[in-house]
């Protein structure tokens, strides 16, 4: 087990290791996207990677340079530092730019982001936590793009595509919020509200779905085809990539950790059952039994954020039910760590979100009993890491669908369509 880390963003953005064959865009588009992986890389380097003659690699990349997605730099020698710089290929970063949003009960956050995935500049927009109508919600959502399009020193017809990642269920058949914890209706077309006033097209998905793909393309996940992403914040979430893909389900609505049952008639859960995974270890769940342990005196005006931090600054101190309460929500932690183990056996599990900030859900015993709960004698243990990203590595996963898209269109000339 690792403990928690920030992970240094390596040159390049995107899988490093190849996927299902059967997926493979056309020879020009992989060329550009192992490019783009790379950072940098001399035509030597990508004959190699892709196994293709030279020739081919020099009337490909020739062809990527005169349509303005590439163009060489001079690389010094890596080994020696000195001689003659060899050439290398980089991506034209101003080919195109997307913005990637997340949206949450806190705060709103976006990235702004060039053709290399790199982002530009960031803005976060307070909200009140309410539960809103979509004009407003929609408003909030302009107001951001148009905060970093300013920082930027851009206009909107600079932005090729936005992502949306959202705190909710999204049907991908009909491109609708089918239901979101922001929103005081059901079955919304935000997406065809956005564009309708918006120059760009939007890409949206669930908000865990969005930071497995930032792991996949900017993070740890990066150099591996099959891994593991389970959030703990106000909800629990989850995101699967297997063969270096984003796993959804029949009807992109699987994956429900949160909802997976723990116990049978146990806590009541926002979803309106009970013992839900989640009725235990989102933020609500932990609040709830705040309230109970602590002093009602010194807590009955404050916020749940202020809640949680006071209940982890009391167990801290040895004040016991205060400690209970996290050990009990670390143990039932373990239970639903061991089921993603058994469901898909993947080398990786990575936890993170606000509560990453509480030990207690990365601590060794918790590791050690999710181990215990699964079949593992026979085969090598899961590795899980916690990972305290801020909301802006979530809101860069966004931009990955709209940066896939672009590429795809621009690079590929396929259309838009997303991850």
């Amino acid at each position: 087990m690792n403990y928690i880390t920030q992970i240094d963003q390596a040159s390049g953005c995107g899988p490093l290791l190849a996927g299902d064959a059967a997926r493979l865009p056309a020879l020009r588009q992989q060329v550009f996207e192992r490019v783009r992986a790379a950072g940098r890389a001399a035509r030597a380097d990508i004959t190699r990677s892709l196994n293709i003659s030279g020739a081919s690699a020099t009337t490909l990349t020739a062809d990527l340079i005169d349509s303005g997605f590439l163009r060489e730099v001079d690389e010094p020698d890596r080994e020696h530092g000195r001689g003659r710089p060899r050439v290398a290929l980089e991506v034209v970063r101003e080919a195109s730019y997307m913005i990637g949003i997340k949206l949450s009960f806190k705060q709103h956050t976006a990235v702004l982001c060039d053709f290399a995935g790199d982002v530009l500049v960031t803005a976060q927009l307070q909200t009140t936590g309410a539960i809103r109508t979509l004009d407003a919600l929609l408003d909030e959502v302009f107001e951001l793009c148009q905060i970093v399009i300013d920082k930027a020193g851009m206009q909107e017809s600079d932005i090729g595509a936005v992502g949306l990642g959202v705190p909710g269920i999204i049907n991908l058949s009909d491109n609708r919020i089918s239901w979101c914890s922001l929103l005081n209706d059901v079955n919304v077309d935000i997406v065809g509200a956005f564009e309708a006033k918006f120059s760009a097209p939007m890409f949206l998905d669930n908000d865990t779905n969005m930071l497995t793909l930032a792991e996949l393309w900017f993070g740890e996940g990066r150099d591996k085809t099959d891994f593991a992403v389970v959030t703990i914040e106000n909800g629990v979430g989850m995101g699967v990539v297997l063969n270096n893909r984003l796993y959804r389900g029949t009807h992109g609505v699987g994956l429900e950790l949160g909802h997976t049952k723990v116990q049978l008639d146990g806590a009541l859960c926002r979803c309106g059952q009970r013992g839900c995974l989640e009725a235990y270890l989102g933020d609500y769940a932990l609040a709830r039994e705040a309230l109970t342990v602590l002093d009602h005196d010194n807590i009955q005006h404050k916020k749940a954020d202020e809640l949680l931090d006071l209940l982890f600054e009391k167990a801290k101190a040895g004040h016991q039910p205060s400690e209970m309460v996290f050990q009990r929500a670390g143990r039932f932690l373990s239970i639903g760590l061991s089921n993603v183990v058994q469901l898909f056996d993947p080398p990786l599990i990575i936890i993170s979100g606000d509560c990453m900030r509480f030990d207690y859900f990365y601590a060794p015993e918790v590791m050690d009993e999710m181990q215990q709960l699964t079949l593992s004698s026979t085969r090598e243990p899961c590795q899980v890491e916690a990972h305290a990203w801020g909301d802006e590595f979530w809101a860069r996963g966004a931009t990955v669908p709209a940066l896939v898209a672009l590429t795809d269109r621009l690079v590929g000339g396929i259309g838009m369509v997303p991850a």
